[in-house]
């Protein structure tokens, strides 16, 4: 199949984050196993941790629908809001990397308080193991370190080439398998490269109003 937009006309993206759209690998078959064993998670609170890209947040989505849980950057917890937030499950995305900036440590440790004594599940993700976030304070550390980890490893061939699909199906574009078998050797094998190669495809697609396909992957990749 062709690709299915005009090239021309740069179309919103829209991603699919429902559960018969995430695939399932053996990159992330534990951590995937791990979420649905929800409501028995231990003491109802897990830490889902990947690198960039690597779909946390497909996967707390998926989580957060059969659970009723709202969905929060970590960088927009305030003191003053916790125990709204504490009265449902929750996810917090992006803790780490808001930890290393504005994010509220105080806060933090109030919500997961909070919740435990509401006995509401709580999902925190994450690039790193909840033990290498950067906290000052000694209570919030000692119980991020006690979080149970839901790890997505880095990609399997098959795993990555599922991603790429979906990412340029989230923009509206279907491609022939050939392109995406054809990018794999050249790329590293990693899903922000893959975020960043279907970005740069789909640009120059754009610009030069040609179809993304291996012709153009190749005079991109220069040969």
């Amino acid at each position: 199949m062709t690709a299915m937009r005009q090239t021309s006309i740069d179309l919103p993206r829209l991603t699919a984050l429902g559960r018969g759209d995430y695939m399932v690998s053996e990159a992330n078959a534990r951590a995937h196993a791990l979420v649905e064993l929800w409501p028995s998670w231990p003491e109802r609170r897990l830490a889902l941790i990947g690198p960039e890209g690597a779909g946390k947040s497909h996967l707390a989505t998926i989580w957060s629908e059969t659970a009723g849980a709202e969905v929060l950057d970590a960088g927009d917890l305030r003191a003053e809001i916790v125990l709204d937030l504490a009265t449902r499950p929750l996810v917090v995305e992006d803790v780490d990397r808001r930890l290393a900036g504005d994010a509220d440590e105080r806060a933090l440790f109030h919500l997961w308080n909070a919740c435990a004594a509401a006995g509401n599940g709580l999902l925190l993700t994450g690039r790193s193991a909840p033990s290498d976030w950067p906290v000052a304070l000694p209570d919030l550390a000692s119980r991020l370190a006690s979080l149970t980890p839901a790890v997505i490893s880095h990609p399997d061939e098959a795993l990555l080439s599922a991603v790429m699909v979906k990412l340029f199906a989230d923009r509206q574009i279907t491609v022939r398998p050939a392109l995406v078998q054809y990018l794999l050797p050249r790329m590293e094998r990693s899903f922000a490269a893959a975020h960043h190669m279907v970005d740069r495809l789909d640009g120059e697609a754009l610009a030069q109003g040609r179809p993304i396909d291996v012709r153009l992957a190749r005079d991109l990749l220069g040969g």
